[in-house]
């Protein structure tokens, strides 16, 4: 397929007809008149040989590649919308945009406080949006980064795409305080017989593997999509929950809970933004990919911060 023959016009057009299933009502979405709108319709079914919109009864539906088409003009859109934005030139406390990231409420918690405190500090300007990290990540990871500036995830989740380590942490267990049937350390028994608080999705994949690979089978007592939550619904009980140290050591004041390590070696965990490569040589990004490593010295305690 050769670009440069392409009206590249016509992928703004082909996702407002697949978004909005009518030719007027895209026209006026992308500000082109009902018979430039029906032209434009006709050459995307001539270039893709396909219908595209097949009209049933009184509206429009999507045929099979139609809906296909849908979420990759979506994700070409996004793309674009970046490529032409990119900047050759940041001064960051003089520029007003915002910087959208994915992360886990974990994420959040310990890195994305530390990064909203810098920005709000040096870049008045600049508003971050953090966005919760879908379940479909591990999948869709090049359709997540081409909308958004950077997504926080731990190494061993995602692949293929640049990042920039940030700092490191370590699983460790959560119990209640008063947990009548744990000592002063947990044992790979208590693991086996204990009742579970567990985060339901997948981003910790390396410590549940590692699990796995002990023949230690949870058992889920309760099961939550957030990281925060856990040890809300230890305190008080006698489940157990693992948990990233760093978030454990900041929540654990304010929840009568105890910190334990791991009755094994347990794999560590190595957080990193990661971010889409149209993204690599754009002024605004490498500030935001800085900005971020100077966060993470900080938290890891290197010298020259």
């Amino acid at each position: 397929m050769n670009l440069a023959r392409l009206d590249l016009n016509l992928v703004v057009a082909l996702r407002a007809l697949l978004e909005e299933r009518n030719v007027t009502r895209a026209g006026q979405r992308v500000g082109l008149s009902q018979p430039a709108m029906s032209a434009a319709l006709a050459r995307l079914r001539r270039h893709f040989g396909d219908d595209l919109l097949a009209r049933v009864g009184g509206h429009y539906e999507l045929t099979a590649l139609g809906q296909v088409l849908l979420d990759r003009t979506s994700t070409a859109c996004d793309l674009l919308e970046r490529l032409f934005a990119s900047q050759a030139e940041f001064d960051p406390a003089r520029e007003r945009r915002e910087f959208r990231l994915v992360a886990s409420d974990y994420a959040v918690a310990v890195f994305g406080t530390e990064l909203a405190r810098l920005v709000h500090a040096e870049a008045p300007g600049i508003r971050l949006r953090f966005t919760k990290t879908p379940i479909t990540v591990i999948d869709e990871t090049g359709s997540l980064l081409s909308a958004a500036d950077g997504l926080l995830m731990p190494h061993g989740v995602v692949s293929g795409f640049p990042a920039t380590d940030l700092y490191d942490d370590r699983w460790v267990f959560l119990a209640a305080d008063d947990h009548p049937d744990i000592g002063d350390r947990l044992t790979r028994e208590d693991l086996a017989r204990l009742p579970w608080v567990t985060y339901q999705r997948t981003y910790d994949a390396p410590a549940v593997r590692q699990l796995g690979m002990l023949g230690i089978e949870p058992r889920a007592e309760v099961s939550v999509d957030s990281f925060q939550s856990l040890p809300l619904l230890v305190a008080g009980t006698r489940r157990i929950a693992l948990v990233q140290e760093r978030l454990a050591r900041l929540l654990a004041p304010v929840t009568p809970v105890r910190v334990l390590e791991p009755p094994y070696e347990a794999v560590p965990l190595r957080q990193a933004l990661w971010w889409h490569p149209v993204h690599t040589h754009d002024a605004a990004h490498i500030w935001l990919r800085e900005t971020a490593a100077r966060v993470g010295r900080r938290l890891a305690g290197a010298p020259g911060t």
